[in-house]
């Protein structure tokens, strides 16, 4: 099973020589970075779901809190800590 994990976009910067678009992007208490070249139109604070290192579609709020909690209920969060900081806060 591949899974896509949802994470908030903190930071995106130029690497290899200006060539790709990379993202600092968190889950949890871990940041990893992401390629956001499939995705162009990403920017800081956007959710998005990110699979082997690319970051493949745009999530709101909502979807990322929903599938986060779903990874947690069937324990495929792997070393991803402090889960309820990050989920977006219910009104």
């Amino acid at each position: 099973m591949c899974l896509a994990i949802p994470g908030k976009i903190k930071s995106i910067e130029m690497q290899y020589d200006g060539k790709v678009r990379m993202a600092k992007v968190l889950f949890g208490g871990i940041t990893k970075e992401a390629s956001l070249e499939m995705l162009p139109d990403a920017d800081i604070d956007d959710y998005v779901l990110v699979h082997v290192g690319v970051a493949i579609s745009k999530v709101d709020e909502e979807e990322a809190q929903k599938t986060f909690k779903y990874l947690e209920e069937i324990g495929e969060l792997g070393d991803l800590t402090d889960v309820d900081e990050y989920l977006p806060k219910t009104n």
